[in-house]
């Protein structure tokens, strides 16, 4: 019995590095992906929000959307307003804060990246192509 278990242990440990290595070469391909169109998954994050609210977002907003710091968001937007894909603009609301805005330049490069993930979501499904992906996605749902 401990060598079934042992065993057991040892296709549980396989199966992780399996799921962490194939997480990290989809992230790899995405990283390309979005790198030809200059843009990295947090700048395209970014922008994909701000293209979806159809609304200015003040920062904490925006760092509320995605899930992370405040200070990370004033960086990445900082970045984002260095290359004109977007631009800080006055809160009506607080005086003390600023919203970010999209420029068309960013609509237009978080579409470009859009597209390049929907290439490699296409390369994904081809290579996935007779899997049961919804009994895949509960299976991975259920590691969350």
């Amino acid at each position: 019995m401990k060598h079934k278990e042992a065993k057991s242990g040892t296709s549980g440990i396989q199966a992780a590095y399996a799921l962490v290595h194939a997480a990290q070469a989809i992230e790899d391909r995405w990283q390309e992906a979005l790198a030809a169109v200059g843009l990295s998954t947090a700048k395209q994050g970014a922008l994909t929000v701000l293209v979806e609210s159809g609304e200015p977002l003040s920062l904490s907003e925006l760092a509320a959307r995605l899930t992370c710091v405040r200070s990370n968001i004033t960086q990445l937007v900082d970045r984002l307003d260095a290359e004109g894909l977007v631009r800080r603009v006055e809160n009506p609301a607080d005086r003390r804060s600023k919203k970010a805005v999209i420029t068309p330049l960013g609509i237009e490069r978080q579409s470009a990246g859009a597209r390049a993930l929907e290439r490699v979501q296409r390369e994904l499904g081809s290579a996935l192509s007779g899997v049961d992906l919804p009994g895949l996605e509960r299976l991975l749902n259920k590691l969350k």
